[in-house]
């Protein structure tokens, strides 16, 4: 969220839920059967701030998130669950500022920015210097 100029008081809440739990909010909120990895719910629809401007304070909103699919999503990637997470979570977020992935330009826009975002997050989540973590990311939806 720091990457992405998102306002240090920003309220995020991240839910946890079973299988069950996210089908009904899948087919509830997205009018689609069955279970899935990761749901996103806006609030204020804050956006990535800009360089030279002070973010905007705010509700980002809730991410749900299915840990049982994530960990056979993360079977089938060939990673961890906890590396399937990371993904989720951050794509979660952002869709919570605003990204899709719906058309071919977007989708390459969205998951070229969450590679970048995870390959930073990882690189110092495992104690590496992170690749350009000096400056913020500059994308905007």
């Amino acid at each position: 969220m720091d990457r992405m100029r998102v306002h240090p008081l920003a309220e995020l809440c991240i839910k946890v839920v079973d299988e069950a739990t996210i089908a009904t909010l899948n087919e509830q909120w997205m009018e689609k059967s069955g279970p899935t990895d990761v749901l996103a719910f806006p609030m204020d629809e804050l956006r990535p701030g800009l360089v030279n401007e002070e973010p905007e304070e705010g509700v980002l909103g809730d991410l749900v998130l299915c840990p049982t699919i994530a960990a056979r999503q993360a079977v089938e990637a060939g990673h961890s669950t906890r590396d399937e997470v990371d993904l989720l979570t951050v794509h979660g977020i952002l869709h919570l500022l605003g990204y899709d992935h719906a058309e071919p330009e977007q989708h390459k826009e969205m998951f070229g920015l969450q590679a970048q975002l995870l390959t930073e997050w990882q690189g110092g989540r495992d104690g590496q210097t992170p690749a350009g973590d000096a400056s913020p990311v500059e994308d905007s939806p």
